[in-house]
């Protein structure tokens, strides 16, 4: 690399003391069938495959000095190629990001860019061919690091293959955005870099990989190496050519471009930069000028890094990475009881999802309990049905689909049915009175020790045990629908929760592979009543006469999955109206009722949009009364963000989460508010909102934004 860039490069990694730092090995071998020798540079940090091998910048000196080694006996003709590879089930899975955060300057920005490149590119300019041997997980750099290689191989048994800058708020800024399109196409590339990255970051396997011609050959995952090796020595040897398909440079790049585009749109709304600017490089590639996508990587990358949709994107994966597997205040795991049986009180859509999840991942067996036969067989054939689509799709095998639909019945009789269960949560009617007399029955006939569970979204678990005997061991257990795509858990402490029961609640959760966040007992929790509020703002410009059209576009620049009008269809109008009324009942001066939304519930409406539509439906329309006050879509946008700022500061001076990561850690996996967001106090704290209505930000300058130089 150039003096300058390393100089730059030493400075980064000055601000990354505590970067797992990855050697690269290199070693020699005989090539299968007189090749010749070869030089292969492994990959390893040291440590097992729970710590993936990653690239900081004392990682990329590593690499650079073996690439110094073989680059010399390259030029002495003392080896016929070189290959990269990575430890077991581990390749690479990129840049170490770690250190990101505290890079105040654009030029340490830019070094990290420079330096990758610097790096990776010398790859490319060898005497000799250079192979990338995609052996375990590859994501970011590591794929990166493999696309500057001449030939590359990929393993069946890969489980992982991704460039998720994009999802995280940065781009493939290592040559992924110049080169993967210049080798597979601009549409598959759009499709790797834009399009996965955007749904939920989703991962190719080794296969797939293949198919779409990143790799050139595949091999089993028990020889792989040995397999690759034998490949190798057939290309050097001219036995075997590789060929690639030709690349549209033509109307076909263009059409991909603006597919991408779409997919952006349709994903962030133009409110996060992250793929617009990989966009761009990839439309800049149609010539092939690599010096010139090059560039525009490292420009893109330190502009990025320096940019607050970034540090949000970083604190909003650390949330889920980590604060979500250590939830704040959860008591002592030692506590939790063993959980052998459950029972589910109700067999409606909700209960019939919480049964299955529940045989899923804990496989104990599960009981639904209904007030008719009728009502429990269609929740059991539910969940039966599902298992066997999970059958169908491969993800479960015959043996334990059976064995997964054995372990989920229905009965009527609630005492022969929990006489044993040691975890029975209620999914009924969102009524107080409806949930005291379920308990009641419950607590009659389960064991002293289980568990009494409610899935209420906003009623009050301390109220609902009130009238028990034992009203230590009920806890609130709150899921978001759809229960298996929705990650967040709202574990709630009742006034009388005890630590055992609350303990038992956070081990269950662990084993559904849920996030689950400790709250207080307070009406609607988090989730709930941040969206009410914001909700309500909407409906309240709406009464007053603001157009629905308007107030629902108004916050569309935070890029949030769905705009107002559809996310209250899809939570339906009479569960939200509800909920209002709960929270109008507790805080009358920030939550009201909308009386119009109270008129579409009466007609039995569930949606405001003509079907397939952004447009009233005329029914729903003529069911409204309103004003003669018509707000703008920034007034509508700036009245709902002020709402939601004092919201969330009066629930942390309530005590309802521990901090503002909580509300930002419920928002991201209860609600799938986007990383760049980074929930959404981080967005309040970046546009002045936050101190502007509450006189103080959320977060310390330096959390989820750039720290003062």
């Amino acid at each position: 690399m150039t003096s300058k860039t390393a100089e730059l490069l030493k400075g980064a990694a000055e601000l990354f003391p505590d970067e797992v730092v990855t050697q690269a090995h290199v070693r020699h071998l005989d090539l299968p069938s007189g090749a010749g020798k070869f030089a292969l540079i492994t990959l390893d940090n040291g440590l097992d495959h729970t710590k993936p091998t990653t690239f900081g910048p004392a990682s990329l000196a590593n690499l650079d000095a073996a690439i110094d080694q073989v680059e010399k006996e390259a030029a002495d003709g003392e080896i016929k190629g070189v290959g990269i590879t990575g430890k077991p089930f581990i390749f690479a899975v990129g840049a170490d990001l770690k250190g990101v955060g505290q890079l105040t300057r654009h030029e340490d920005a830019l070094a990290i860019g420079r330096g990758g490149h610097d790096v990776f590119k010398r790859l490319s300019a060898l005497a000799v061919p250079t192979f990338a041997y995609y052996n375990g997980a590859a994501m970011g750099g590591g794929v990166e690091v493999g696309l500057h290689c001449t030939y590359r191989t990929v393993s069946a048994a890969l489980p992982a293959f991704s460039l998720p800058e994009v999802f995280l708020g940065l781009v493939p800024g290592w040559g992924g955005c110049a080169l993967l399109p210049n080798l597979i196409g601009a549409d598959r590339a759009v499709s790797v870099i834009i399009e996965n990255s955007l749904n939920q970051n989703r991962q190719l396997k080794g296969k797939q990989v293949y198919e779409l011609g990143i790799a050139d050959a595949l091999f089993e995952g028990a020889d792989f190496l040995e397999e690759s090796l034998r490949w190798t020595s057939a290309v050097l040897r001219g036995e075997v050519e590789v060929t690639r398909a030709e690349v549209d440079r033509g109307e076909g790049w263009d059409a991909a471009v603006a597919r991408g585009k779409e997919i952006a749109d349709s994903k962030v709304h133009g409110a996060a930069p992250a793929p617009y600017r990989a966009l761009d490089i990839i439309t800049q590639a149609k010539n092939g000028d690599l010096r010139q996508g090059f560039e525009a990587e490292d420009s893109a990358l330190a502009d990025l890094i320096m940019s607050g949709e970034l540090r949000s994107g970083l604190y909003a994966f650390d949330l889920v990475q980590k604060r979500a597997k250590r939830p704040a205040g959860a008591p002592s795991k030692e506590l939790a009881r063993p959980v052998t049986k459950v029972g589910v009180v109700g067999a409606g859509l909700m209960a019939s999802q919480l049964g299955l999840l529940f045989a899923r991942r804990l496989e104990v067996p599960v009981v639904l309990t209904d007030i008719d036969q009728e009502r429990v067989d269609k929740g059991v054939a539910y969940c039966h049905e599902e298992i066997d689509k999970l059958l169908l799709k491969g993800r479960v095998n015959q043996d334990k689909a059976n064995r997964l639909k054995g372990l989920v019945t229905g009965s009527l009789d609630k005492a022969a049915s929990f006489a044993d269960a040691d975890f029975v949560i209620e999914a009924v009617f969102e009524e107080m009175g409806v949930k005291q007399k379920v308990f009641a029955e419950v607590e009659a006939v389960v064991p002293e020790h289980a568990v009494l569970a409610t899935n209420t979204s906003s009623l009050s678990v301390s109220e609902m045990a009130s009238q028990l005997k034992h009203p230590e061991r009920v806890v609130g257990f709150h899921f978001f629908n759809p229960v298996a795509v929705l990650p967040l858990l709202e574990i709630v402490r009742g006034e009388k929760t005890d630590d055992a029961s609350l303990a038992t609640a956070f081990a269950v959760a662990k084993k559904l592979k849920k996030s689950a966040v400790l709250v207080k007992d307070a009406p609607a929790f988090v989730v709930n009543r941040v969206l009410t509020r914001f909700l309500g703002e909407v409906l309240a410009s709406i009464d007053e006469g603001t157009p629905v059209e308007v107030a629902d576009r108004a916050l569309g620049p935070l890029g949030l999955p769905m705009s107002p009008i559809v996310l209250l269809e899809l939570v339906g109008p009479a569960v939200a109206h509800h909920v209002s009324q709960t929270l109008n009942a507790a805080f009358p001066d920030r939550f009201a009722v909308s009386a119009n939304l109270g008129r579409v519930v009466e007609a039995g409406k569930r949606n405001l949009y003509l079907p397939g539509t952004l447009e009233i439906d005329p029914a729903v329309a003529a069911l409204f009364e309103t004003g003669d006050t018509q707000l703008t879509e920034e007034q509508v946008r700036e009245r709902a963000l002020n709402a939601i700022a004092e919201e969330i500061r009066l629930m942390l001076d309530e005590g309802v989460v521990a901090e503002a990561q909580d509300i930002d850690l419920c928002l991201i996996t209860g609600a799938g508010w986007p990383f760049h967001l980074g929930g959404i106090t981080p967005y309040l704290d970046r546009e002045g909102v936050s101190e502007r209505v509450t006189g103080r930000r959320f977060l310390e300058r330096g959390t989820a934004s750039v720290p003062a130089a």
